[in-house]
């Protein structure tokens, strides 16, 4: 079996679905606070849509769960993907008849297309050896750079082009969701093949030497009680929950100053560039300094760019603070990604993985809730010292583990290929 074109044919499927899925969840975003702002009557609703996004993103990990293995990669991905065309199109609807609980429903399953894509970084991962295992995983993180930065972008001429059909300006964001679900789905059901669910078993067969786990399989609380698995999910888990919560509140935040919506394009994409464009290198630095010093690098630009945003009100320094945010969750997020799939074996994959993002979706889901409340008492000054404070979870943790012993089999630094 050629592994080297498995792994480059089903990082390149996987980077073009994460572009695709990236565009229409960012062009949306852009949106999505307003509108419930809007449609709630109330700024303290404004993190609601955001919080049911996570809340589908759970559903979906943990459905992930149990059919990543039972019906493959490739069927789970798509499936979950394809509930984002359902979701954009009764999201739409909601928006015409100013239904904010249809409104809710349409995000939850337009949550199921973040949870599906973002599991794309873990199948990179599997049927890529442990060398190039970073760069495999950044990479398919990278694919949402074209997307993330050209999506809010589009908010503004699919809006007004919703206007002009009698449509519900808003709702414009949500037509062109719709067909980037359908393309991005369809991509993964006919191209995604070999199963990479296969060809990641068989890969540890022919090369058990490269796994770091050599008993037998271990149950779920077992391997959260591994402290590299626990430091890869806390890594991801508060650095989702940072990015998020600020990153939510930042275009009501904006509106509300008098910023148009072009402007809040300009800052969602500065910030959607800083979250995947630096994945390009991200892989190889994981590679090369090992996963704990990315990560707590991740961590600082967390806490910084928490502290920098409420007291940058003009439009290029807040556009740069944002950057900085999405670059801290780059460096945590791939770092966390690439720390959790090295300690795991093929059989432990699915459950591991989908229990962690089901994690990461629960928290962020209260976490984009409640920074519409924070907001709505305190103003963005206490959203931004709500991050900084919690973005200090990471960084303890992955200098923690760094002071540890290296572990058996379980280097600080993978050597490059």
């Amino acid at each position: 079996m050629n592994y080297t074109k498995i792994a480059r044919k089903t990082t390149i499927l996987l980077f073009i679905t994460q572009s695709l899925v990236s565009l229409a969840n960012s062009v949306t975003a852009t949106v999505n606070t307003i509108i419930g702002d809007q449609l709630g009557g109330h700024a303290s609703y404004a993190g609601l849509p955001g919080a049911f996004i996570q809340i589908g993103s759970a559903i979906t990990a943990l459905i992930l769960g149990y059919t990543l293995d039972r019906f493959g990669r490739r069927i789970s991905i798509a499936g979950g993907i394809a509930f984002g065309i359902l979701g954009s199109v009764i999201a739409a609807y909601a928006i015409a008849s100013g239904s904010f609980a249809f409104f809710l429903l349409g995000l939850t399953f337009v949550g199921f297309t973040r949870a599906a894509s973002l599991m794309g970084r873990f199948v990179a991962a599997e049927v890529s050896p442990p060398e190039v295992r970073g760069r495999a995983i950044s990479y398919v993180i990278l694919g949402g750079t074209v997307g993330s930065v050209i999506g809010p972008w589009l908010a503004d001429p699919s809006s007004r082009l919703a206007a002009a059909i009698h449509m519900d300006n808003l709702a414009g964001p949500y037509a062109i969701s719709l067909l980037t679900f359908v393309l991005s789905s369809a991509i993964i059901l006919i191209f995604l093949r070999p199963e990479p669910r296969d060809v990641g078993r068989q890969l540890a067969a022919d090369f058990p030497e490269k796994l770091v786990h050599h008993g037998p399989t271990r149950t779920l609380p077992e391997i959260l009680r591994d402290p590299t698995a626990l430091t890869a999910m806390v890594s991801m888990v508060f650095s989702q929950v940072v990015m998020i919560a600020l990153m939510g509140i930042t275009s009501l935040h904006m509106i509300q100053n008098a910023h148009s919506l072009d402007a809040v394009g300009l800052v969602f994409s500065a910030h959607t560039l800083g979250m995947f464009a630096p994945a390009i290198i991200t892989g190889q630095l994981l590679d090369r300094w090992g996963r704990g010093r990315i990560i707590l690098a991740g961590a600082v630009l967390l806490f910084v760019s928490c502290a920098l945003a409420p007291i940058w009100l003009d439009l290029m320094p807040l556009a740069f603070a944002l950057f900085l945010l999405g670059l801290g969750w780059n460096f945590c997020f791939v770092g966390g990604s690439t720390l959790l799939a090295d300690v795991l074996t093929p059989d432990e994959r699915a459950k591991t993985q989908g229990a962690n993002d089901l994690i990461i979706s629960l928290i962020t889901a209260v976490a984009s809730f409640l920074s519409g409340v924070i907001f709505a008492v305190g103003g963005y000054a206490a959203a931004g010292v709500a991050g900084a404070v919690v973005s200090l979870i990471p960084l303890g943790f992955v200098a923690w583990w760094m002071a540890r012993p290296p572990e058996l089999g379980m280097p600080k630094a993978i050597p490059p290929a």
